[in-house]
């Protein structure tokens, strides 16, 4: 299974940000990763449908759209039509995770699962089979910028162990904290996408991209 890495737009210059997906995918990036905040589920607003619609016209990366909002099922059709490729929610944001997951895959769309630092990997043991990933945070969601909080890599390596158990090919994505010195840990404890936004969009974004792509796939 070939690693990828989603770039996080929210630490993206927004008066520069065709600009700089250009340069994310000129650098080989495959994947841009999109954290939609409501300000409810998690302590901050970040940017939703209008954003997503309007950047889809300039980008040929798979768009991974991140719902960090209070019922998500609300706005699967919505993030559908405006480019979402894969829409991953928080089980802990909604009381019909089961009927989310059918509504994302019945839009076309791929299906993901994402979990908080403190929220157990039992939760979302039972959806296994209906999603193509999963999303461990490992920071606590809403904002950038915070340090990799350790104990969640041993949530990874659980998460990846009942996987191969199953023998489910599920992506295990891990957003929070990456960095040029930590990336091979997180790839070392079962996770094969890596979303980073700072340690990307921070300096030479080709060069930084390229960097990270050379330690994913040497």
């Amino acid at each position: 299974m070939e690693n990828i890495l989603s770039p996080s737009l929210l630490a993206a210059d927004f008066t520069k940000v065709g600009q700089q997906l250009e340069q994310i995918e000129k650098g080989g990036a495959q994947y841009i990763h999109l954290d939609v905040m409501d300000g409810i589920f998690v302590p901050n607003i970040s940017f939703g449908i209008p954003v997503i619609q309007s950047i889809r016209k300039n980008s040929n990366l798979v768009f991974d759209v991140h719902l960090m909002i209070v019922e998500p099922e609300r706005y699967v059709e919505a993030f559908r039509n405006a480019g979402a490729d894969i829409i991953n929610f928080h089980v802990e944001a909604t009381e019909d995770p089961d009927g989310t997951l059918d509504k994302i895959k019945s839009m076309g769309a791929k299906t993901g699962i994402t979990i908080k630092p403190d929220t157990p990997v039992s939760r979302i043991v039972s959806y296994l089979e209906k999603v193509d990933m999963v999303l461990i945070m490992t920071v606590n969601p809403g904002f950038g910028g915070q340090p990799l909080i350790p104990y969640t890599l041993e949530k990874v390596r659980e998460l990846k162990k009942i996987v191969d158990a199953k023998g489910l090919k599920t992506d295990i994505e891990v957003d929070g904290g990456v960095r040029f010195d930590n990336v091979e840990e997180v790839l070392g404890a079962g996770a094969n996408i890596i979303v980073a936004g700072s340690a990307v969009f921070h300096g030479d974004i080709i060069e930084n991209t390229q960097r990270f792509l050379s330690v994913l796939n040497p």
